[in-house]
């Protein structure tokens, strides 16, 4: 659980940390535009009552206290003396709300008196022909107590902090449930060790790309089972192919010290020449594991047939039908491994004749090699191309196969960008198609 509970962690100190900066930067903002987007409104409440002043004492004065204008009860005129000559019943009596008075020509004026019972905005307008002569009409606004205390920000801060505590805690939860399938795959693969691949992680009904990656995981350690188990199998039989020659030629060997007969030695021979067979096979099908990088050589395939069937012996006659200027690229080392494993199959297991034939078909290259043999069955085509592989007792040992023939030919093919099928018919018909050039 350390790799989970690291992951989960991190990202939700990751989510806390980028919400918390939003957060914070909005109540930052916040406590910095309403501060002013309040006052801007409370200067236009006051100077919208004061103008109203100005024109009511245009031609008349007041028969007492000022009425109320726009929710507005603080209101004074002062004339150029600076003497209140009328208020509103709030002010009645009391000296003027502030003393400072429109200048430089401005008709306005605005300011900001606080009191011990609160602070006001107090805007002025003037007016020089009245009936009280030049005075300025004032009109004052209370601020409400937010404005201008600590309240609101400490609510706002407070706030963005228990929101952030709770996109904290709603970051691990949802981590968490997102990283409970990823940690199970996880436990699961680590209970599965290299003697028993056969169990597989547990698959979520959730369908998301959790669910998509475990399933790519259980299809992973079912490849890498079946590649343990045919390097298994594999080394199992080089063993058993590996150890009947060894024996053979240790017993002839053994006859041979006593007896010196030149038919032990020829059978020594022999033994040691299959020996070397097998190992020379093994080490090849090695080579194309291991990917090395073949030849590009531009190969005439028809005339690489003709002179690989022109050179070898053969049991059963060979019959050729090559199209000419049938051209591929590769190795002509490798190619003519492959068709002499064909052929050498053919000759082997056919009855009384081979057929090679050569054309292109598109843009591919098609090498075919029948025999007259007992065939494959249907169901056992792909069986042969495994490595040390024989169907039955007339392909046995004693025919002198290994059974890496088939499989290091189209592993030979397929390094060469084609393959190696075995085709329909009533024949044994093994098809090499490579891409031509």
């Amino acid at each position: 659980m350390v790799h989970g509970r690291s992951i989960r962690a991190r990202a939700t100190i990751a989510t806390v940390v980028s919400f918390g900066i939003v957060i914070m930067g909005g109540v930052t903002a916040i406590s910095a535009m309403y501060p002013v987007r309040a006052r801007a409104e409370l200067v236009e409440q006051a100077d919208e009552a004061s103008r109203r002043i100005t024109t009511l004492v245009d031609r008349q004065r007041f028969a007492g206290s000022i009425p109320p204008q726009d929710n507005v009860s603080m209101l004074q005129v002062v004339d150029a003396n600076g003497q209140v000559v009328a208020a509103s019943a709030p002010l009645t009596g009391r000296p003027p709300l502030t003393s400072a008075r429109p200048t430089g020509g401005d008709s306005r004026v605005s300011d900001r008196v606080c009191r011990p019972w609160g602070c006001m905005v107090v805007v002025g307008t003037s007016n020089r022909a009245t009936a009280y002569g030049p005075v300025v009409a004032y009109a004052a606004v209370r601020e409400p107590f937010l404005l201008h205390s600590t309240f609101l920000p400490a609510v706002l801060y407070g706030s963005a902090a228990t929101l952030v505590a709770l996109l904290g805690w709603a970051a691990w939860f949802g981590v968490g449930r997102v990283l409970a399938p990823v940690e199970r795959i996880r436990l699961g693969l680590e209970r599965i060790n290299a003697e028993d691949l056969s169990r597989r992680v547990e698959v979520p009904c959730s369908g998301d790309e959790v669910a998509g990656l475990a399933e790519t995981v259980n299809d992973t350690l079912q490849r890498l089972e079946d590649a343990v188990e045919r390097h298994r199998r594999f080394v199992s039989d080089a063993s058993h192919e590996l150890r009947s020659p060894i024996a053979g030629l240790l017993v002839r060997l053994e006859a041979g010290i006593d007896e010196r007969t030149e038919a032990d030695w020829r059978a020594a021979m022999d033994d040691a020449q299959r020996l070397s067979d097998i190992v020379g096979d093994l080490l090849l099908m090695a080579r194309l594991d291991a990917g090395v990088e073949i030849g590009t050589d531009r190969i005439d395939l028809g005339q690489l047939v003709e002179q690989e069937v022109a050179r070898r012996a053969a049991r059963l006659p060979v019959t050729l039908d090559v199209e000419p200027g049938v051209c591929v690229e590769g190795s002509r080392l490798r190619l003519a491994r492959i068709l002499t494993n064909l052929l050498s199959n053919a000759d082997r297991y056919g009855n009384t004749a081979v057929w090679v034939s050569v054309w292109r078909a598109e843009d591919q290259a098609v090498l075919e090699v029948a025999d007259d043999g007992p065939g494959i069955p249907e169901e056992k085509r792909d069986l042969v191309f495994e490595r040390f592989t024989r169907l039955d007792r007339t392909r046995s040992r004693d025919t002198g196969g290994t059974g890496l023939g088939l499989p290091i030919a189209r592993d030979i093919a397929r390094a060469h960008g084609g393959d190696l099928t075995i085709g329909e018919g009533p024949r044994t018909r093994m098809v090499l198609t490579l891409p031509c050039q």
